[in-house]
């Protein structure tokens, strides 16, 4: 505690110097420090909030002057002017949003009472009461809901908003709501704002869609994955792919320009060898072709059309404008059948 401080506390009871001490402690020993509002808790929920919050975070409920002095002394006077009503002061070492995230979800529904300000739009909702015929239909109407006796029983007619966010609640509206078991209010800590890292965070800050945040995030990194991939641009994540494309593009590269690579060697005499069959099912002389072709006239059309879906448009055209030579010198030669055999048998024997 600094000198200037020590001064502050010096005419201070001993209790209150002990507490002041021990919300210094907790500020000193969180990472995290904030103000929660615990207007409308009774003691007993709030016990149990705290226990709730064992091993997450812990809360220190005192009086504001002191919560007061105890921020000011550890110099975290952005918190003070959140020191108004029943506050307390919560330390964690969880990030601000856990925290924030961790105190709405262990809000629970609450009956709200006359004289009390409505924290949000309160609505009753369309459809049977359940409400037999009787009085209760007027005081629904009384206080602004849409509704009328209708199957032997009391309807609400469309969503009625009774009273808007701000309004103060009467009397009459309270015996409505407690009646139709509408519960308008949360009740639970309240997060005024907190200081971590030295930044200050308000309930706006922290308030986000966790889910709809996370998908934000992967579709930003998808979006730059496709940029860096069809920029060519390598980094750690995409190098790999990148290398694969390429490897690729220059295997295809190398097979329709038919170089004479070790490793393309497999695939180019599989690629002759398809060409070789395709044009030789096209042939129905079988004397024309050796014994290892032969058997393959009927079936080779359909097997060359698998392979040829492999093949280049460029590939495709030359293999039928040589066979349409093939067929067009038979035609021209119809008397030298016999030589045109024996030629082909040369070239294949």
């Amino acid at each position: 505690m600094s000198a200037q401080a020590e001064r502050k506390t010096e005419n201070l009871p001993q209790w209150k110097k002990e507490e002041v001490d021990e919300l210094a402690q907790i500020i000193d020993e969180y990472e995290s420090v904030g103000v929660v509002g615990i207007a409308g808790i009774p003691s007993k929920q709030l016990q149990d909030m705290r226990r709730d919050l064992y091993g997450t975070a812990v809360l220190r409920v005192s009086r504001n002057t002191l919560q007061t002095r105890a921020l000011e002394d550890a110099g975290l006077g952005d918190l003070v002017e959140h020191i108004e009503g029943q506050v307390g002061i919560v330390g964690t070492n969880e990030n601000p949003f856990s925290l924030y995230k961790e105190l709405e979800a262990s809000k629970t529904p609450a009956p709200i009472n006359e004289g009390e300000v409505a924290p949000n739009d309160i609505v009753i909702p369309e459809g049977d009461t359940g409400v037999d015929p009787g009085p209760f239909v007027g005081e629904l109407q009384s206080v602004g809901a849409n509704a009328r006796i209708e199957d032997g029983s009391i309807q609400v007619m469309e969503d009625s908003t009774v009273l808007e966010a701000g309004g103060t609640v009467s009397a009459d509206l309270t015996n409505v709501l407690n009646e139709l078991g509408i519960e308008p209010k949360e009740v639970g800590l309240d997060l005024r704002a907190v200081i971590a890292d030295g930044v200050l965070f308000s309930p706006e800050d922290l308030d986000i869609d966790v889910d709809a945040y996370r998908s934000d995030v992967s579709t930003a990194a998808a979006r730059a994955r496709n940029l860096s991939l069809n920029a060519s641009f390598p980094t750690a994540t995409t190098a790999p792919t990148l290398i694969a494309k390429a490897t690729g593009e220059a295997k295809s590269l190398g097979l329709q320009a038919a170089i004479e690579d070790e490793a393309l060697m497999p695939d180019l005499v599989s690629k002759a060898d398809a060409q070789l069959r395709a044009l030789a099912s096209q042939i129905d002389d079988e004397e024309a072709l050796p014994d290892d072709l032969q058997d393959v006239a009927a079936a080779a059309p359909a097997a060359a059309e698998d392979e040829d879906e492999d093949e280049s448009t460029d590939d495709q055209t030359e293999d039928e404008a040589e066979t349409e030579d093939a067929d067009a010198d038979t035609d021209d030669d119809d008397e030298d059948d016999g030589d045109g055999a024996a030629g082909l048998g040369e070239m294949f024997g």
